[in-house]
Formats: structure tokens, C-alpha cells, sequence
């Protein structure tokens, strides 16, 4: 014990801890942040399966590495860098889809020019044509006319407008109905609205790998749901078997709703000013 002492001691003496400066703490607060949205990224997609399976592969490797078994060694050398090619190749949609979620922060919102952000005022639509998609919504829910109707907010889908036709139109009621009327030349696919205005119509959409959903869902909701996963916007699904109505949100389904639901649920969406929100709320209240 009289040799252990003197030993720490010296040890503790000669022990050299730094003093972290102001960019030493904003570069391990930056390295958590990152490590953070890394780790709820891995669990909330198929990377958590395939973590663990990396996982496994790594202790058989180590307890072959203890053991000296030179073969399996050599293997793993090998195939490292395969291994990495195929991990980006399997998980690349939800790589995809986590850097869109990055982008959609507007982290750099606060450095750009304010013309910038003027650009996502796009998506800002009048009380009008909420009315109208909903009148729309209603009547075809009434004769189990099926549609398929987009409301984009902020993110871009040029991609998905480019596989239909280009309408450029404003919006009413009685064109998304003439739209999706039984055999006409539009009303296969998906209508795309951007602010007070359709833009393309008979758009092809991804449709929904979500395994929750319900087996009575046709393309049509699976459709809906896949682009409200990758997308902020909102899309209003009337079903052609039993006319009710649905809107997919953030990968969410909510089914059967009534007009006021339809009004509701746009309103959440509408880019209007929150004192005029706040007001328009408060007189429904009051009657």
C-alpha cells in the first residue's frame, strides 16, 4: 500500500487535462447533436435491424481475432469495404429521406437573404379553395367517385408533377370533379396543387412500403401515404369502393372524415398570418 500511494500520486502530478475553450465546447455540443440525430435516425428505420446484425458479424470477427483464426481474419479484411458499398446501397432510401429531413429545418434560414425565404410563401392558399377542394371531396364522395388530390407545402415535387400533365389551372370545385369523372383522359392518377392553383394531374406517386396499414387499402391510399412519408404535403384520397374520405399527413392516415374535418385539417396547413388564424378561430368559437 506505501509503494501504491506514492505511485498515484506522481501519476496524478504528472496528469495533463486541458482546458477546453469556447470552441472545444461548441465542437463536442455540435459532435452530440449529430450523434443524436444519428442514433434516432438508426432506430426509427431498417438500419437498427441491420446495426445489429453488423453488430454480430463484429463479435464473431473479434472472438476470431482472439483465437487467431487467420482465414476468417483474412475474409474480413476483404470484405470491409464491400460491406460498406452494400450498407449505403441497402439503406439508401432511408439515407434519402433523413437528408431531406435535414434540409427541410432551414437550419440556414436565419443566414439567407430575406427574398429567399419568400419562396415558401408558394404554398400559401385562400380560404376559397379550401371550400372548393372540399365541395369537390364531398360530391364525388356521394357518387364514389375515387381521387387523389395533393396539397405540397414547402418541399419541391417537380419530380411527380413532370409524370403528368401540366394543367397550370386555377382551382374549383367543378374542374377536380370534371377531373376525376369516370373515363375521361385525367382521371387516372394523382392532381398536384400548389397555392390557389392545380398544377399537373395524372401524376404517378410512390406508394407506401408501411406494413400498419390496412390490407383493404387499394393504390390509391398507398399512394397517398407514400407521398405525405416523403414529402410535407398533404394529400385527400376519396375511395372509389366506398366513397368515404381520408388525408394522409406525415405518413399518417386518418379515414371517414366529414367536410369540417377536410376544412379543419387544410386550415392546419394554410399559410396565413397567425393573428388571422387566431381571429378566424376565435369567431368560430363564438357562433
Amino acid at each position: 500500500m506505501e509503494q501504491i500511494l506514492p505511485y498515484l500520486e506522481n501519476n496524478i502530478a504528472n496528469l495533463y487535462i486541458p482546458k477546453p475553450g469556447i470552441i472545444d465546447v461548441l465542437e463536442i455540443a455540435i459532435i452530440s447533436v449529430i450523434l443524436y440525430h444519428i442514433l434516432i435516425w438508426i432506430r426509427n428505420t431498417r438500419a437498427w435491424l441491420l446495426m445489429k446484425g453488423v453488430v454480430s458479424i463484429m463479435i464473431m470477427f473479434i472472438v476470431a481475432a482472439v483465437l487467431e483464426m487467420n482465414t476468417i481474419i483474412w475474409i474480413a479484411q476483404n470484405v470491409v469495404y464491400i460491406g460498406v458499398i452494400a450498407v449505403i446501397v441497402v439503406l439508401q432510401p432511408e439515407l434519402r429521406r433523413a437528408l431531406e429531413t435535414l434540409g427541410k429545418k432551414n437550419i440556414l434560414g436565419a443566414f439567407l437573404p430575406m427574398e429567399f425565404n419568400k419562396i415558401i410563401d408558394e404554398g400559401l392558399f385562400s380560404d376559397k379553395t379550401i371550400k372548393e377542394i372540399t365541395k369537390a371531396c364531398v360530391e364525388m364522395s356521394k357518387v364514389k367517385t375515387g381521387a387523389l388530390i395533393v396539397v405540397s407545402q414547402n418541399d419541391i415535387l417537380t419530380e411527380y408533377e413532370s409524370t403528368g400533365i401540366r394543367l397550370e389551372a386555377l382551382i374549383s370545385s367543378q374542374l377536380l370533379i370534371n377531373i376525376f369523372e369516370h373515363n375521361t383522359p385525367l382521371h387516372d392518377g394523382a392532381v398536384i396543387v400548389k397555392g390557389d392553383r392545380i398544377l399537373s394531374a395524372t401524376c404517378y406517386l410512390p406508394l407506401s412500403d408501411n406494413m400498419q396499414l390496412s390490407k383493404d387499402l387499394g393504390t390509391r391510399h398507398r399512394a397517398g401515404v407514400g407521398i405525405s412519408e416523403q414529402s410535407d404535403a398533404m394529400t385527400l384520397i376519396v375511395s372509389e369502393e366506398t366513397g368515404k374520405i381520408s388525408i394522409a399527413y406525415r405518413g399518417q392516415l386518418n379515414r371517414n372524415l366529414r367536410a369540417e374535418d377536410i376544412e379543419r385539417y387544410l386550415m392546419k396547413i394554410q399559410n396565413k398570418p397567425k393573428e388571422e388564424k387566431k381571429r378566424r378561430i376565435f369567431k368560430g368559437k363564438s357562433k
